[in-house]
């Protein structure tokens, strides 16, 4: 990696971050697959090392949770008996959080479906944030303890329950069910019932499907090593964070937070090494 020209280097993750898998940025680029791995592991734990840094102390105000689905090394049915059980094979969640208002994402955490790692994410999430926010998730009961753990007394926390309805054409569908209604669940404080919504958080869970090929469901670009979804991961809210104009915004996340006063380029985030 350190031969490799800088002009290479950007294209490698220029490629990596709209959300191509790593053979085929080796087929776009001409870089060799480890020279490509071995940079995202570089260039990931540096953004992740920048983003703990840096998103402290943020003003957010409306807060959105939720958790997404994938897998690493082989789905959970199909993990050898000998590495059943073991963290890294089978199912991988991701916790992410995102400000409604700046759109923002101040944390995330790579972790399993438990009241552990969900109560991990809310401190993290609450060690980076300076006033009481309104906070909304899905109607998972592990967030419950978790949240309480991470702002005790001190947040307007709501869950939203979505009840989906039955289609004609029942298990043989692949398009997602119909939601046909909501529950609004007041738990703590006193938060706004019309910013009671998941509807943020969601649509990034569609940017992370669209933009990190590890996430892309029915191929074979899903991560092998847990150690490389993260690197992916850090990399991938790096570009999204700083780099990537949001449209309705005009400027990036992080400058509508007030974390930077400029988009950033590709060229800066290797900066990082």
């Amino acid at each position: 990696m350190n031969k490799l020209k800088i002009e290479k280097q950007v294209a490698v993750i220029a490629s990596l971050v709209e959300g191509n898998s790593i053979r085929a940025t080796c087929r776009m680029t001409g870089v060799a697959k480890n020279t490509v791995v071995k940079l995202l592991a570089d260039v990931g734990q540096a953004c992740s090392d920048h983003q703990d840094k840096v998103l402290r102390g943020l003003p957010c105000k409306n807060i959105q949770c939720d958790k997404i689905w994938s897998f690493c090394y082989a789905k959970e049915k199909n993990v050898p008996k000998d590495k059943k059980g073991q963290f890294g094979y089978g199912d991988v969640w991701t916790f992410t959080a995102i400000d409604a208002d700046t759109k923002l994402v101040p944390s995330w955490y790579i972790g399993r479906r438990d009241l552990e790692d969900a109560t991990i994410f809310m401190k993290d999430l609450a060690g980076r944030l300076k006033n009481r926010v309104q906070l909304t998730t899905d109607g998972h009961k592990m967030y419950l303890e978790a949240v309480e753990n991470a702002f005790g007394k001190d947040i307007d926390f709501s869950q939203l329950v979505k009840i989906y309805g039955q289609s004609v054409e029942g298990q043989k569908r692949y398009s997602p069910p119909i939601c046909i209604g909501t529950i609004k669940t007041e738990i703590n404080g006193y938060p706004e019932k019309e910013k009671v919504s998941t509807s943020y958080v969601e649509r990034q869970n569609l940017t992370m499907r669209m933009n990190l090929r590890r996430f892309t469901r029915l191929t074979n670009g899903f991560s092998k090593k847990v150690e490389n979804l993260s690197y992916a991961v850090a990399l991938h809210f790096m570009y999204y964070n700083f780099c990537r104009v949001h449209q309705t915004l005009r400027v990036t996340p992080a400058m509508e937070a007030k974390v930077t006063d400029h988009v950033w380029g590709i060229e800066e985030i290797l900066g990082l090494l």
